[in-house]
């Protein structure tokens, strides 16, 4: 086991990269159907009205791009600490608003997002990022 352990630990940019691609992929897919169909937007906005959000239509509009946009950021590996800075702050609303009304299931989805998050904000990219290689 210390051998495997070893390699773990030499190559510990590899975990980083597997979680950032999960992650940038979930997030993307998670809002790219508000992105191509407006209906879906208006979908969001009546959810997010439904919890009392200023502006539910500019709440749903700036969620949506922040996550596609902090998705890219993290699946490419770019400027991911500030991608991280933005979905903390996305995901703790929404845990506040929305998700700590609901049961331990229904608020993991928002945890995992927000605690993936803070993991970047500390970690940074890791070594196989476009924040390396350039």
């Amino acid at each position: 086991m210390s051998k495997l352990f070893s390699w773990l630990d030499r190559n510990q940019d590899i975990g980083v990269l597997l979680l950032r691609i999960f992650i940038g992929c979930r997030l993307i897919y998670g809002v790219l159907d508000n992105i191509i169909y407006w209906p879906h937007m208006l979908e969001f906005r009546d959810f997010l009205q439904q919890f009392d959000f200023p502006l539910p239509l500019a709440s749903a509009v700036i969620s949506v791009y922040a996550q596609f946009l902090a998705g890219v950021f993290v699946l490419v590996g770019w400027k991911i600490r500030y991608a991280a800075l933005i979905l903390i702050l996305n995901f703790t609303i929404a845990f506040l608003m929305v998700d700590r009304h609901g049961s331990i299931e229904s608020m993991t989805p928002a945890l995992a997002m927000l605690f993936s998050a803070l993991l970047f904000l500390f970690q940074g990219s890791g070594k196989f990022s476009l924040d390396k290689q350039l």
